[in-house]
């Protein structure tokens, strides 16, 4: 058999512990099937006392990332530490100056770094693999670097934030508020340190930046995403969009227009009984649209120690049978600059409307929208509580510059008892 492929782990949190573990107690399959045994020579992180229920005596300890990337008898540095910045980007440049090959959980460093580390490892010879960054144990990457590699790729949507889903399914099922369920999220420990990367649509746009350089050929662009978050989502909107057929999600998606490349990372309405309608509780789904695959699903665990440690496995086992791929499917020269598209493409929207019971006042509401070019699909008004009349609407296509320009004008009517809502749907 072969010598051992040697890995240096940086980072023994929930996913390191989980990689940990397969290395130890899969150890023979993972050299059958990779045809070389698979070994951990060290590892680093910042309390080496700590009890993280493996064993790690067998392995030396490094105090300093730079210096695991770059042992001699490290072949492959597993970064696990997180962070755009700092030690986990100083380390993963070091091994890759080295000629080392990497593997990464860090999906913030590729979608704000991505396009660097691809040009230095293409340099160096070193292989760059991040498959554990873009919803967890779902091959999202895999497929379109190698299954979809022959297709030219015309869009790539989906729910990438299980803490989002979590959030919005729990509200509807069990009929809470935002904030309520938002409190509960963060005791299970479904939220990050820093809450906004979840429910800010933050980390979900890292994914979603990722996905889409490799399936346009583009340089990773991050800041081109358009991002809202779920927090201004109510229970009243989830409850009245279910009456209209359809569910709330932070919806990813890419795809080439005309105006240019449009990445926007928002809350969406989709059809109730679509897949992604029926995804419940904190499982992702990527969904890839080829020109001739046709519509591929995935759906599976998109984070927690299991799922994401048997991502980074499998990136580490392609290293250990050979397989090198570029980092982003191609070339790193190769990619190119593609201007974000300046508007999104136009789309019906879902509108929400508490109006003062006054005689003409849903009227006033039509003809401004009648005046900017929106005509409506499909209107539903509930009963009058305090004299005020909660109203729903449903448009066809239309721009999100026509009907903000229509929003902007209503409080003039004098009719609105608060603020409109208005939310994207997205055709599947």
């Amino acid at each position: 058999m072969s010598e051992p492929l040697r890995l240096g782990i940086a980072g023994l949190g929930t996913v390191g512990r989980g990689v940990v573990k397969i290395v130890q107690e899969k150890a023979g399959l993972l050299a059958a099937r990779a045809g070389r045994p698979v070994e951990i020579s060290a590892v680093c992180a910042r309390d080496p006392g700590r009890d993280r229920g493996v064993g790690l005596s067998a392995y030396a300890w490094e105090t300093d990332p730079v210096a695991l990337a770059t042992r001699a008898d490290v072949d492959v540095f597993v970064e696990l530490m997180g962070g755009s910045e700092g030690a986990p980007l100083d380390a993963t440049r070091a091994a890759l100056e080295a000629g080392k090959d990497v593997v990464t959980a860090n999906k913030a460093m590729m979608a704000l770094h991505g396009q660097e580390l691809a040009e230095l490892a293409d340099r160096t010879g070193g292989c760059l693999r991040y498959e554990a960054g873009v919803a967890g144990a779902i091959p999202a990457i895999k497929a379109l670097t190698e299954a979809l590699a022959a297709n030219g790729i015309e869009r790539v949507l989906g729910v990438m934030n299980g803490t989002c889903n979590y959030i919005l399914t729990r509200m509807q099922s069990a009929g809470l508020s935002y904030d309520e369920v938002f409190a509960e999220a963060a005791k299970l420990g479904y939220l990050e340190a820093d809450p906004t990367l979840d429910v800010g649509g933050i980390d979900a746009g890292h994914k979603l930046a990722i996905l889409a350089a490799i399936a346009f050929g583009a340089k990773v662009n991050f800041g081109g995403v358009h991002l809202e978050g779920i927090e201004r989502i109510t229970i009243e909107d989830i409850n009245r969009a279910a009456d209209m057929g359809y569910r709330v999600k932070l919806l990813g998606v890419a795809q080439m227009t005309g105006r240019g490349l449009e990445q926007r990372m928002t809350p969406c309405l989709v059809p109730a009984n679509s897949p992604l309608g029926q995804l419940e509780n904190a499982t992702n789904m990527v969904v890839i649209e080829g020109d001739a695959s046709g519509r591929i699903v995935l759906q599976g665990a998109g984070a927690g120690e299991g799922p994401t440690a048997s991502a980074v496995m499998s990136d580490v086992m392609d290293i250990a049978r050979g397989l090198r791929l570029p980092t982003f499917g191609q070339p790193a020269a190769n990619l190119v600059d593609l201007p974000p598209a300046v508007s999104a493409t136009p789309a019906p929207y879902y509108l929400r409307f508490i109006l003062d019971d006054k005689p003409g006042a849903l009227a006033k509401i039509a003809t401004i929208l009648g005046n900017n070019g929106i005509s409506i699909d499909r209107m539903r008004q509930y009963g009058h509580a305090e004299s005020k009349a909660p109203v729903l609407i449903v448009t066809h296509r239309t721009t999100r510059a026509d009907l903000d320009a229509a929003l902007s004008q209503m409080p003039a009517t004098g009719v609105l008892a608060g603020e409109p809502v208005a939310i994207r749907i997205e055709r599947l």
